[in-house]
């Protein structure tokens, strides 16, 4: 990608920041305007869940600075070395678990199967990655419990050795022949530090670049999870006083296998984001959405989202890109069924 592609896609990236703060802007001067009432109880809302989150919030911003700034990061690698079960197993349990944003990994994918990794371990961590990681888990046991984030955690890894699997099985048809694309874009978006290159710096303090990677990582998720957090918190808010529970509770709840069809259907159309998301899976919840069903939205709004949606597009054919959104429904679905049972 070219420099001049690079100052475009951060130019893209600081758009979409800023717009997430004027939507929340106009959520409120709209709420003003409708129901000069509500607009005080909305904010004091907003302002109790922000301060109810904010001990997750910084432990996940310091520890996924962390792990940049040590590079930890790198040892993700490993996950893509022996015998191809071993790598889809190594990739699903690493892709919960690795602190990448979906647009990151892009040139990380790129660069392995560039050197010839598998198929299958790549779909494992495409699927299993924009699901969790450090900062997604602990605002989610934050907001939703310990439980669910637990659930949702297994969930994911489950997810990846469905479609890692999957994919080494039927690897020899014509769906994963020949999947890469001719070019692929192996640019990031997130204007964020290379990884630092060699084995992992745990004391990163001692060295001047890492402290200043730890420094604007730490800044850079503060600001986003706090960013996109306000305006879920508004939608919560909002849907809690104006979204009738009985409207929730007649199509989301209940027993069954269709609230948990329902709910991976539009999983994909209503997520924000993974962290934007919980607060709204929170007042669907409140309103009678069964546990199943949320379970179900938020795996397949997770690896359907636009960021890692394009993450997998950029790569691969449509055909292996259509299996990776199949993948992503079937495992919705079943988390949703066994979350049911469970919880």
């Amino acid at each position: 990608m070219t420099d001049l592609s690079h100052s475009a896609a951060r130019a893209v990236t600081r758009r979409l920041r800023f717009n997430a703060w004027w939507v929340t802007i106009a959520l409120l001067a709209a709420l003003a305007l409708l129901d000069t009432a509500a607009i005080g109880p909305t904010v004091a809302f907003t302002a109790r869940a922000l301060l109810h989150t904010a001990p997750f919030i910084a432990f996940a911003v310091l520890a996924v600075a962390y792990l940049k700034a040590s590079g930890a990061e790198r040892l993700l690698s490993r996950a893509f070395e022996g015998r191809q079960s071993r790598m889809i197993l190594m990739a699903a349990l690493l892709g919960g678990l690795s602190p990448f944003c979906s647009c990151e990994v892009i040139p990380f994918i790129a660069a392995l199967l560039a050197v010839g990794a598998p198929l299958s371990a790549v779909m494992a961590f495409w699927l299993a990655s924009p699901l969790m990681d450090p900062a997604m888990f602990a605002i989610t046991s934050g907001t939703l419990g310990f439980d669910f984030a637990l659930a949702k955690t297994v969930a994911a890894v489950g997810l990846g050795l469905l479609g890692g699997f999957g994919t080494m099985a039927m690897a020899r048809t014509p769906v994963f022949a020949d999947p890469l694309r001719e070019r692929p874009a192996i640019g990031g978006c997130c204007g964020v530090r290379k990884p630092f290159e060699g084995a992992p710096v745990w004391a990163f303090w001692k060295e001047d670049a890492r402290r200043e990677t730890f420094r604007d990582t730490a800044l850079d998720n503060a600001l986003f999870l706090t960013k996109w957090l306000t305006l879920a918190y508004v939608i919560e808010a909002l849907m809690l006083r104006y979204v009738p529970a009985d409207l929730i509770a007649g199509v989301l709840g209940g027993e069954g296998v269709t609230p948990i069809l329902l709910g991976a259907l539009v999983g994909a159309p209503a997520y924000l984001n993974g962290y934007a998301a919980v607060p709204l899976v929170d007042a669907l919840l409140a309103q009678g959405m069964a546990q199943g069903a949320a379970m179900s939205f938020v795996i397949a709004g997770g690896v359907s989202c636009i960021p890692a949606a394009i993450a997998v597009w950029a790569l691969v054919k449509p055909r292996v890109f259509a299996a990776y959104l199949g993948f992503a429904f079937v495992g919705s679905i079943l988390a949703g069924l066994a979350w049911q049972v469970i919880a």
